[in-house]
């Protein structure tokens, strides 16, 4: 292994450059001074990504964010951030035209933009085309100093490098989620590849399967039906139609930052309990409109007598068969078990995501980490790993990892401007 140029201790490596990070990045910099260069305060990042990206898999050119404009990198924690949305609106010349446009909720398209122009300001400290492979401690006189953070820079098999820091923050955000014995394909695509996928397919084509219930199915169902104007969309699944979300004013007030102290501080009893009253801020819904869309569709299209928008309600995939001409879908009808045969050119699995697991990059160091009765890290309010007294250096986890123990906005835009505030002040303070 090689030792990577630049300081010679860092004070903080982040792994992974997803918005939880770029937000710590805006944090460190304008609250600390920090800085590649910095003489008090050094950061650098590793993005496993060739470039800045966040879902752009589901940039569709008409999607909105479901989160207000102000949830920004940098508003909720500082208004006077020169990182703000409406900063980026200033630098583009569109203030007066999105305050016009009388919403909170900007294209999904927009915001991605948002999110790299702020990137692009941090590309001196980004280190993309970089995976992290494992994290070592460095001991000193029997005292746990540092750590070294092993990454590989690129796929020719070059030695990796090894940059040392005194403390790591962890963000490698959410994982596209499969269910057993579905392996991606040509024609079988999780959510998270439907724009490039789609649009990759040529000829007249027949149709789609799309399954889960959530936002992501419903936007992916839109899209296809939208786009393919020939094609017939069936959405699968359970129950008996899609979910909506909770956003009224009162349920919101759970991704507050002050919620995040009263659920800290909680039993792991009240804990469960709210996870599972709020799931359906976040969990397995869709907005209002646009299932209002969709069943509008659905609605005109039986009228017209041309049904291209089919929604098999309380059904379950049974069997998917790729063959050289496309898929055939068994779907199966639940309260009355008769079965459906689907001859399509692609199926879209839309089953979520799940959090990348820290404790794979945290091997070695697992023996220092405490763990709760399930075997799972345990965490400060300041989201830093609860370590052994003779670990002086910091690790500390943002995104759905902490869910568990700082509540539902953990994972979610919602917080992230003031969570990563947090972190940066923990790590300065100590």
């Amino acid at each position: 292994m090689t030792t990577r140029s630049g300081p010679s201790v860092l004070e903080i490596a982040g792994i992974g450059f997803g918005p939880s990070n770029v937000a710590l990045a805006i944090a460190l910099e304008e609250t600390y001074g920090a800085g590649v260069n910095s003489p008090g305060l050094t950061m650098e990042f590793f993005e496993q990504q060739p470039a800045f990206g966040w879902h752009r898999g589901m940039l569709m050119e008409d999607a909105t964010m479901q989160v207000s404009f102000l949830k920004d990198l940098a508003t909720m924690r500082d208004p006077g951030s020169r990182y703000t949305f409406m900063a980026y609106l200033k630098a583009k010349g569109r203030m007066a035209k999105f305050i016009n446009s009388k919403t909170l909720f900007p294209l999904r398209v927009e915001f991605h933009d948002y999110l790299e122009w702020v990137a692009d300001h941090f590309a001196p400290v980004v280190s993309y085309g970089s995976a992290v492979l494992g994290i070592r401690p460095v001991v000193e006189d029997g005292v746990m100093e540092y750590l070294d953070v092993i990454v590989r820079t690129s796929e020719d098999g070059s030695d990796p490098i090894v940059r040392r820091a005194r403390n790591v923050v962890i963000g490698t955000g959410l994982t596209p989620w499969l269910p057993d014995g579905v392996e991606e394909s040509a024609r079988v695509w999780h959510s998270s590849r439907l724009m490039d996928r789609a649009t990759s397919l040529t000829g007249t084509l027949r149709g789609f399967v799309v399954i889960g219930a959530g936002q992501s199915a419903a936007e992916a169902a839109e899209y296809l039906h939208r786009t393919f104007a020939g094609a017939q969309v069936n959405a699968v699944f359970g129950r008996y139609g899609y979910s909506v979300a909770d956003d009224s004013p009162f349920t919101n007030s759970i991704f507050d930052p002050e919620a995040v102290d009263e659920f800290y501080g909680a039993s792991q009893e009240v804990k469960q309990d709210l996870l599972g009253y709020h799931a359906n801020t976040n969990y397995s819904v869709v907005d209002l409109s646009l299932t209002e869309e969709l069943y509008r569709r659905t609605y005109q299209e039986s009228v017209l007598g041309r049904q291209r928008l089919r929604i098999h309600k309380a059904s379950r995939v049974r069997a998917v068969e790729e063959h050289r001409d496309g898929v055939r879908v068994t779907v199966e009808h639940l309260p009355d078990r008769s079965v459906e045969v689907l001859d399509v050119d692609a199926v879209v699995y839309a089953t979520g995501y799940r959090p990348s697991d820290p404790a794979s990059l945290l091997q070695d160091l697992l023996p220092e980490c405490k763990l709760d009765d399930e075997g799972r890290l345990t965490l400060d309010r300041d989201y830093r790993i609860v370590t052994a007294g003779d670990l002086r250096c910091g690790v500390y986890l943002h995104g759905a990892n902490v869910e568990r123990t700082h509540g539902l906005s953990a994972g979610l835009l919602s917080n992230t401007a003031v969570r990563s505030g947090e972190i940066a002040d923990s790590i300065v303070k100590r």
